[in-house]
């Protein structure tokens, strides 16, 4: 009796549930098929993301530990062994920082932003895929949530 009440309250139907379980469904998918990926081309799917994250920085900004570190929700020592791991491989360099000595910033090389371009269009490849069922998720979504605050608006 409670349980149907909280359902009732959050205006919560089985489809609902289906729904999300179906996105995060989806979503552990991707993430699957990403480990895989970037296990095939020698990485871990952290590694593939610090090398998303430096490749998809605006140009104009050079990123730090501490920036990528803040992205990858990660603390900043175990960002420095994740960049540590990258350099060894030739996938990044650091670079003393022009404004701040104190600083260093990275940036990929050449070999990591081929390795990188050849993972991104896999990934790109499998969200087009994917994405047909992502966008009815949201256009449903979407929906719903217009009906639920046009239910809950006061009359005027």
């Amino acid at each position: 009796m409670e349980l149907k009440r909280a359902e009732r309250r959050y205006k919560l139907a089985t489809r609902d549930y289906a729904e999300l379980a179906a996105f995060r469904y989806a979503l552990r998918e991707f993430l699957h098929f990403s480990e895989a990926a970037a296990t095939e081309a020698g990485l871990t799917g952290q590694h593939y993301q610090a090398m998303l994250i430096l490749r998809g920085w605006p140009e104009d900004r050079r990123v730090t530990i501490n920036d990528l570190a803040q992205q990858l929700f990660i603390k900043h020592n175990s960002a420095v062994g994740l960049v540590n791991r990258l350099v060894q491989e030739g996938l990044v360099v650091r670079e003393p920082s022009g404004a701040d000595r104190r600083r260093v910033e990275l940036r990929l090389t050449g070999r990591g932003r081929k390795v990188l371009a050849k993972l991104a269009a896999v990934h790109r490849r499998e969200l087009q895929r994917i994405g047909p069922f992502l966008k009815r998720f949201f256009t449903e979504l979407s929906r719903l949530d217009a009906r639920q605050r046009a239910s809950t608006e006061p009359e005027r």
